[in-house]
């Protein structure tokens, strides 16, 4: 029995799925088995795979019709047999001394159920990246994942096989947020959810990817935040539109960093604000530098403008 399951869901990911399994070949912790699951993929994705499984036999390839990453995901945790499952999309990548940071945090004497770490944000470059994430202080709980998410995307979440099972995974009819749904309910269940403060997951910016989409995004944070309802948690309708005026401010960041249209965020700006002025402004340099940019994104041609905010 390997100690980790690395999870890698697949869609017509032929052009960077390449550097995700060398980031997996590359670590320096060799106790593990890596399950790709391609999700009706149409383009090279399936022969790549199987070149890789053909060479090393950690490497194991689930097919499926295209349902989507939670599918998909789901799918792979329940061919693991790794005590600890820990996701990577197939266009990010991770240091190389990532399990072995992993390894070292669960091998602790009271070992959290979920862990992640700091994540840089990269376009062409993981050695040059354009921003990197921030880790909360103190224990999280729901509160943490309702605004922005600190862990930033699945490619930076390792979960014991115990906790996935006992959350239920992921809702697979959900296309967007169905990661923050599964891990509002990690930690509504009280989950010890502990953090690295290394760098050691590296995100592609992808215009052309899911979180591209950010209407869609936005009505899955809602899907996601709705649970709550069904949820003994105490969390009041003031921080419920507290928590969706900081969502609507990341969107409104990354409508400028994806070239969307320039009054889409803006848009999104004036609609966080009439959910709560303060809550937009919590970080008040974060949010007078995502409203300015976006006032001078008016007045620069297009193409220009991806250029210069594209990251």
């Amino acid at each position: 029995m390997p100690r980790f399951s690395i999870i890698i869901p697949c869609y017509n990911a032929a052009e960077f799925l390449p550097s995700a399994l060398l980031t997996v070949a590359r670590q320096t912790v060799h106790d593990w088995e890596l399950i790709c699951v391609d999700d009706g993929s149409t383009d090279e994705t399936a022969a790549l795979l199987e070149r890789a499984a053909a060479v090393d036999s950690r490497i194991h390839v689930i097919r499926q019709e295209n349902r989507g990453p939670g599918a998909a995901r789901n799918n792979g945790a329940a061919a693991a047999s790794g005590q600890v499952l820990a996701f990577l999309d197939a266009d990010d990548v991770w240091a190389a001394e990532k399990l072995s940071r992993l390894a070292a945090v669960f091998d602790r004497s009271n070992p959290p159920d979920l862990v992640f770490s700091q994540v840089a944000f990269f376009r062409d470059n993981p050695e040059a990246p354009s921003a990197r994430s921030t880790i909360p202080d103190g224990p999280l709980g729901v509160r943490n994942f309702l605004g922005e998410n600190p862990t930033c995307t699945m490619s930076n979440i390792a979960v014991t096989a115990d906790t996935f099972a006992r959350t239920g995974g992921f809702d697979a009819g959900m296309h967007h947020s169905e990661d923050l749904a599964w891990l509002i309910r990690v930690a509504a269940s009280g989950a010890n959810i502990g953090a690295i403060p290394e760098t050691l997951t590296f995100y592609r910016t992808n215009e052309k990817g899911l979180s591209a989409d950010l209407e869609a995004m936005h009505q899955g944070w809602r899907r996601a935040v709705h649970q709550l309802e069904t949820m003994d948690q105490p969390i009041s309708a003031a921080d419920l539109r507290a928590a969706e005026a900081i969502h609507l401010r990341y969107l409104a960041r990354r409508a400028l960093r994806t070239g969307a249209p320039a009054t889409t965020a803006l848009s999104l700006i004036a609609r966080a604000l009439a959910k709560s002025p303060r809550a937009y402004f919590s970080d008040p340099l974060r949010g007078t530098a995502i409203a300015a940019a976006s006032l001078a994104a008016l007045i620069i041609p297009a193409g220009t403008r991806r250029l210069a905010f594209r990251n």
